[in-house]
């Protein structure tokens, strides 16, 4: 299995996104088959009514993210949150997944001019799905207790180091 590209092959954030997928109408799709997400779980924890903190994780600027991406930040998230404040916490992710990345794959080695054709209809086929997160758009939440502050910053923390881009912590 072949490694994933890096993020600065991906199209930038302010481009035209082509990747309509509609079921209703399969022949107006520009994408015929949709890859498999990543991201299955978006709301975690206990839901309370006394809450009196909600704390997010705000985008300083235009980005694209990758699925899995958004999926590990979350789960180092929840991970230490578990751990420090079990049951004091309701953790949302707000970035939905729908852009749809594709790639011209390319063979390289001896011989590899005689199986593809280069750029001619290069469209390119469906690999993995990324969420367009503009700038002032919400990445995560967390409602919990003021006490539990410093456990979010930590949290929110981790979750920066494993996303690209630039966010800030976000005191509601």
């Amino acid at each position: 299995m072949g490694t994933i590209r890096p993020g600065r092959s991906i199209r930038d954030a302010d481009k035209v996104a082509w990747t309509r997928f509609s079921r209703r109408k399969p022949k107006k799709s520009f994408i015929k088959a949709m890859p498999h997400k990543d991201l299955h779980q978006y709301r975690m924890g206990v839901m309370k009514t006394d809450y009196d903190l909600v704390m997010s994780m705000r985008s300083d600027y235009d980005v694209i993210l990758r699925d899995n991406a958004i999926e590990s930040a979350r789960q180092s998230m929840n991970k230490y949150l578990e751990k420090s404040v079990p049951g004091a916490y309701y953790f949302i992710v707000r970035a939905y997944p729908h852009h749809v990345i594709r790639e011209n794959k390319m063979i390289a080695g001896a011989g590899a001019d005689r199986l593809q054709k280069g750029m001619r209809q290069a469209f390119g086929r469906p690999t993995d799905i990324a969420a367009r997160l503009y700038r002032g758009k919400d990445l995560y939440t967390i409602h919990t207790y003021k006490a539990n502050l410093e456990h979010v910053k930590v949290a929110f923390k981790k979750a920066m180091k494993k996303v690209s881009g630039r966010y800030s912590m976000v005191l509601e």
